[in-house]
């Protein structure tokens, strides 16, 4: 959910009118909260789930994929400010066992939580359906189907990733996003805790930020009402397959997180305006590098955050997030006066041309003036 930022605002029928095409567009629901120097507004279109037609609303609770990460870095330099762990320290002096020898000798924390380790993706090796990615065209959806309920050991996937052809060198520019930087966080959260990283997340900072529908679910299905999670794997799965119950132990808390718009407002707006992290904190966070995404496009990332900038020179923090079937993103401005959260229920809609890229669909279109006109 990648958009450009414009300065064009929306009053609030212009964003009743934005989503509302949104799922004309194709996209089975839609969620949007915009706050506004304390207004909230919400709009909803479609459908949560297709088959029974049931509305969207916006206290459902959605899976917000690799929004989780910032839960994580926040925990982890919470840990730092208490002197438990250093952001500088190599990963090879914590986690010995895990990234061994010269790599985990060059390779620090700060590097995992800005993905500048050079340390590779697994996914591509567990589910065998993906092994060409990024060539999209000899992918299919195939293993997503066969592994739904697939249980993964954390340091498994870790191994296949740090075992993998290195994507660069440690600390080198630009960084490459890769969800082995988080699964080592975790990690590492465990070692100096004794606790899971999930149990250390929900006591250190959900709980501490009040937010009630923010958790890491155990199992495969959500018990509370949800969003149903439809995945079209470029135009190979039509129509689209209901993902929504899964074994989340592929990506564990790097992007396990269950949320609402509600409450992921409130904790980045809580985060950026300082109330969870020390000033120092809160600016290793904001200190940015270039890192390219999974799409291929190049972010400025910090630890945890992403940094967008509007074409009037707004700057807006936070992050985005995208598990099979479902994405979400959420940005709060610098000063805290302006917060946009969306959540949709399809992904990866476009359809591929002769060459295997994807091509534009009136989705992306409209999509993307929601979060523009929002973040006007």
């Amino acid at each position: 959910m990648t958009h450009p930022i414009s300065s064009q605002t929306h009053t609030r029928h212009d964003l009743a009118e934005a989503v509302l095409e949104v799922h004309r567009a194709g996209m089975p629901g839609i969620i949007a909260e915009v706050i506004d120097h304390g207004e909230t507004v919400r709009e909803c279109a479609g459908f949560a789930e297709v088959a029974a037609k049931t509305p969207m609303t916006p206290e459902l609770h959605h899976r917000v994929g690799s929004i989780a990460k910032t839960f994580t870095t926040v925990t982890l330099l919470r840990l730092v400010e208490k002197g438990i762990i250093d952001l500088d320290a190599p990963i090879g002096g914590c986690l010995p066992e895990l990234v061994p020898g010269t790599r985990g000798e060059a390779i620090t924390v700060r590097m995992l939580a800005n993905h500048t380790s050079g340390l590779n993706e697994y996914l591509p090796v567990i589910y065998d359906s993906l092994r060409a990615f990024p060539n999209l065209a000899q992918t299919s959806p195939r293993s997503l189907i066969e592994q739904q309920f697939t249980r993964f050991d954390r340091r498994e996937l870790i191994n296949i990733g740090v075992g993998a052809p290195p994507a660069g060198e440690p600390g080198g520019l630009p960084g490459r996003y890769s969800n082995t930087n988080y699964l080592l966080l975790a990690e590492l959260i465990e070692s100096v805790t004794g606790t899971s990283a999930e149990e250390h997340i929900r006591s250190e900072v959900i709980e501490p930020a009040d937010l009630p529908d923010t958790y890491f679910p155990v199992g495969s299905v959500l018990a509370a009402a949800h969003t149903h999670l439809y995945e079209s794997w470029f135009g190979m799965a039509d129509p689209p397959i209901d993902l929504t119950d899964f074994d989340m132990s592929w990506v564990g808390p790097a992007a396990s997180l269950v949320s609402t718009t509600a409450d992921l407002n409130r904790f980045f707006g809580l985060l950026i305006d300082g109330q969870l992290l020390r000033p120092e904190s809160l600016e290793q966070m904001q200190s940015t590098v270039p890192v390219i995404s999974f799409e291929g496009t190049t972010i400025e990332y910090g630890l945890g955050l992403h940094r967008r900038e509007s074409d009037d020179g707004t700057v807006w923090w936070g992050h985005d997030g995208s598990v099979w079937g479902g994405g979400a993103l959420t940005f709060t401005r610098a000063d805290t006066g302006k917060q946009v959260t969306v959540f949709t229920n399809r992904q990866r809609w476009n359809t591929l041309d002769e060459s295997g890229r994807p091509q534009p669909h009136p989705i992306d279109a409209a999509l993307a003036r929601v979060v523009t006109g929002s973040m006007g």
